[in-house]
């Protein structure tokens, strides 16, 4: 076992590739093609070496870089000093009235200071954008987007075309081709829509990252975003499988390039990611949640994360097998706190149909705890005691379940059990009630937290009974520096309840987020937001991937207030939450600020702005 490796990566390399492909999340990382991994790693000094043996070292920022390693190279690889610690790429899942209208929005931009996001730099790192609509088009019809780094296309000479100028990537990455505001203006003056699409081929094929474009900084005769005269930076995330979804590696190179540029370009940067993952700890400790706290210090940026849509999903329990003080007939474990631990069990509703699913464990090192599992067949084992974390395998009825025992990281006091199911002989995992019974050994917290993948990628009728609504904020709105939004139903004033809910839990015993910290730290308009779509009409959309733009198109407007004109040219990066914060106004139902649901409330720009 390397503890240079993160659990599920360790599991994935211990896994035949023929039983990785067949789970969700195993073979995230892995091109069969070309038989090489992609990695993450956080690592010091120069990763130069690695290049001689035939690893691809593609460099970001704040001591992290992303690697192509041989699979035969990967033990090589860690076994560098300077690498500190290595994690596989995660899927992120993507998560209507008019964006201005119940927000406290229309008093700064219909008023004194009439603002509108001008010299602000907003970046959507998303599906991509459909350039040709006139909500991103200047008046004279020229472009808003100063460039657009679509990570799908494949670099090279424009087809029929062989004379043109080669297509490239930007300066520095491997991927995609990279156009600025001259190239697209060149594909917008083209008299066909089919030469326009030979000129400049990114395409939206979803409309999800048009509408977060357009809710943020859209500005036509028929409809206005957040920030009408913000200038647009527009990341198309790589597609890397047949599910469509961006992975950790495209999104942390996005936001060095969106960062890179706005140092470039002189101008304060607004980074909307309207994405989520349920895999971790939720503690803020995994790279990519430190990564985005690193990056939101570099130049005089803020960025704007969802919560996801994962509040009343399922998708996750939490709790603790202590419950009483012991009297003379308490039967049960005896913890350091004077309280008497007592067996737990879980039970997680499987549908018909699953293929696959994997849960997670997380619990406190410090507890330990003997861990039974029995199938909806009433099949039952329990589960080996790993001194020293590694993988084990068992078989229920017809599912083989692969399960990992981790330990802490270097960046992570909390422990992880990781569990895989299969079907064996059959297509599908047993459907029913499993039930995963914790019994105490020694206990100082007792707490644990269990988490399953995205409800996107699992049936409806898949969750566990008696589910906990909190702490289900997706990864990576758990940053401690990022402004987590989430979403609430301005019909009522109330919050939406899919709104992934935060830290109000005062046990929480694990991880580098302290106890008591509030997550979000706002909610905005997230039911029914009209927004632009790919046919050149208006739809309304919900969900808290659509609350984000809301907010992200405020900041800029206060960035204008503050930076471009010069009322405080340190308005950004954690300036701006604290604002934001103070300006928060209370919502239906809500007694106690902050909260999980909504933090510091909703979102309030006039109030938001100094005196």
């Amino acid at each position: 076992m390397n503890q240079k490796l993160e659990d599920v990566l360790q599991l994935a390399l211990l896994t035949p590739e023929e039983t990785r492909v067949r789970t969700e999340d195993l073979n995230t990382g892995f091109d069969p093609d070309t038989r090489t991994w992609e990695l993450i790693v956080k690592y010091h000094g120069s990763l130069d070496v690695l290049k001689s043996l035939g690893i691809g070292v593609e460099y970001l920022i704040a001591g992290y870089a992303v690697l192509t390693v041989p699979e035969q190279l990967v033990d090589r690889m860690v076994e560098l000093d300077e690498i500190e610690y290595v994690e596989k790429p995660k899927r992120y899942f993507y998560e209507a009235e008019m964006p201005t209208d119940n927000s406290c929005i229309a008093q700064v931009t219909l008023r004194s200071p009439n603002l509108s996001g001008a010299g602000v730099l907003v970046a959507v790192l998303d599906s991509g954008v459909d350039y040709r609509l006139p909500e991103f088009r200047n008046p004279d019809g020229t472009t808003r987007i100063r460039y657009l780094w679509d990570q799908t296309l494949k670099p090279g000479a424009i087809e029929d075309s062989p004379d043109s100028p080669a297509r490239r990537p930007p300066a520095g990455y491997q991927l995609g081709v990279e156009f600025d505001s001259d190239q697209i203006n060149q594909a917008l003056s083209a008299s066909t829509a089919q030469e326009q699409f030979a000129l400049l081929p990114s395409v939206d094929s979803s409309g999800h990252g048009t509408a977060v474009a357009g809710i943020a900084l859209g500005n036509s005769a028929a409809y206005q975003g957040v920030a009408p005269n913000a200038e647009l930076i527009v990341v198309k995330l790589g597609l890397p499988d047949a599910f469509s979804f961006p992975r950790t590696t495209e999104i942390m190179r996005a936001v060095t390039y969106v960062i890179q540029k706005a140092i470039e370009l002189a101008m304060p940067l607004v980074i909307n990611l309207s994405f989520g993952n349920t895999y971790g700890a939720h503690d803020g400790s995994s790279l990519i949640e430190r990564f985005l706290d690193n990056a939101a210090e570099i130049g005089r940026t803020v960025i704007c994360v969802g919560v996801g849509n994962e509040g009343n999903s399922g998708g996750h329990l939490a709790g603790s097998l202590l419950q009483e003080k012991p009297s003379r007939d308490s039967q049960g474990v005896l913890s350091r706190t004077g309280l008497i631990a007592k067996p737990v069990s879980v039970e997680l509703a499987v549908a018909d149909y699953e293929r696959t699913l994997n849960v997670q464990l997380w619990k406190n090192y410090c507890d330990t705890y003997r861990i039974f599992l029995r199938s909806p067949g009433g099949q039952e084992t329990q589960l080996p005691n790993i001194i020293g974390g590694g993988k084990y395998t068992l078989r229920l009825e017809q599912t083989e379940i692969l399960v990992y025992f981790g330990n802490p990281a270097p960046y992570a006091v909390a422990e992880e059990i990781y569990f895989e199911m299969l079907p064996v002989g059959q297509s599908y995992i047993n459907s029913g009630v499993w039930t995963i019974r914790l019994e105490p050994m020694q206990v100082v917290t007792g707490r644990y937290y269990f988490y399953l993948p995205s409800a996107v990628v699992r049936a409806a009728g898949t969750g566990f009974y008696r589910s906990t609504p909190e702490v289900t904020l997706t990864i990576p709105s758990t940053a401690a520096k990022v402004i987590s939004i989430g979403a609430y139903d301005s019909t009522y004033e109330a919050y939406a309840d899919f709104s992934g809910r935060g830290y109000a839990d005062a046990n929480r015993t694990i991880g580098v987020v302290a106890a008591g910290l509030a997550k979000p730290d706002l909610a905005a308009p997230g039911v029914g937001i009209i927004a632009p779509d790919l046919y050149g009409g208006y739809t309304p959309v919900t969900g808290t991937s659509f609350a984000t733009p809301i907010v992200a198109g405020s900041c800029a407007l206060l960035m204008e207030w503050g930076i471009v004109r010069g009322n405080d040219l340190f308005l950004y990066g954690e300036k701006v939450k604290a604002y934001l914060r103070a300006g928060a106004r209370a919502l239906r139902g809500e007694y106690a600020y902050p909260n999980d649901r909504v933090g510091w409330g909703g979102l309030c720009v006039v109030s938001s702005l100094p005196d």
